[in-house]
């Protein structure tokens, strides 16, 4: 698990988007398993993030008209796994995340925290094998950062996967695994 860091304007979201094949590098290339992705077309692309990659942002980016366990069970839907299977992967992420008893509740009645944790399940749901994270935890008070921080770190390391999280929180980074830092276009070790 690494901790991305840098000054505002580094490129860290950037970085994130090419290592999530959201954007083609300009330069050098992204290699997953082994494999080069540069050349992929873009249905590759989208299927590769669609089976191996999870995506948490600083803003929830839920659907206003599904319920918590609808934005939850949606990916897996469009992933070709069954309802009945989909559904319950998403109520026990939910129920891991202390999120049992507001499954039915859309975004708009759940507070900031509780919306990061249905998007933490969301990216967790087609059990990816990497998890991208930009500022998961920006949009939040000190204390529900870290407790939503720790939720995410809980549930990455329980699956085994592989993560970068962008953070700004030097609390947070130090959490994790190894930290590098984005500077002047370089990624050097913290």
């Amino acid at each position: 698990m690494v901790a991305l860091v840098g000054p505002s304007g580094a490129g860290k979201s950037t970085l994130l988007h090419i290592a999530g094949l959201l954007e083609r590098p300009d330069a050098g290339e992204v290699v997953l398993d082994g494999a080069p992705c540069s050349r992929l077309d873009d249905g590759r692309r989208t299927a590769i993030r669609r089976l191996q990659m999870g995506f948490v942002y600083q803003y929830h980016h839920l659907l206003p008209e599904f319920s918590a366990l609808e934005n939850v069970i949606l990916p897996q839907l469009i992933a070709a796994r069954g309802s009945n299977a989909a559904r319950q992967r998403s109520r026990a992420l939910l129920e891991q995340l202390g999120l049992g008893g507001r499954l039915q509740h859309r975004p708009g009645q759940l507070s900031g925290g509780e919306q990061q944790r249905v998007a933490i399940a969301r990216a967790l749901a087609n059990k990816p094998r990497l998890l991208l994270a930009d500022e998961p935890t920006g949009n939040l008070d000190p204390q529900t950062a870290g407790e939503v921080f720790d939720m995410l770190l809980t549930l990455a390391r329980e699956a085994g996967l592989a993560a970068v999280i962008a953070t700004h929180n030097p609390q947070l980074a130090a959490r994790m695994d190894r930290t590098v830092e984005l500077r002047d276009g370089q990624l050097l070790p913290v």
